[in-house]
């Protein structure tokens, strides 16, 4: 199982669901999820906001599912 599906799962979404989140088609986002399309830049980035993660994530990149901290967070 691809890491969106199952971080998609993990949060009870449905690809409805992340159509509504991420603005991708969810015939798009389907294939994507399933391997028979790949996903461009600002996909990745909606996808990964849209599950709380990173895009490094996604890629496989890192195994922390964490999303990083974001310039200007915790900062005071």
């Amino acid at each position: 199982m691809s890491r969106i599906k199952e971080l998609r799962k993990e949060k009870g979404f449905t690809q409805i669901k992340m159509q509504m989140l991420t603005g991708i088609d969810q015939s798009d986002y389907s294939k994507i999820e399933n391997g028979k399309r790949w996903m461009s830049f600002t996909q990745c980035r909606l996808i990964a906001v849209a599950l709380g993660t990173s895009m490094d994530y996604l890629a496989g990149l890192t195994d922390e599912k964490r999303p990083y901290r974001r310039a200007g967070e915790g900062e005071k």
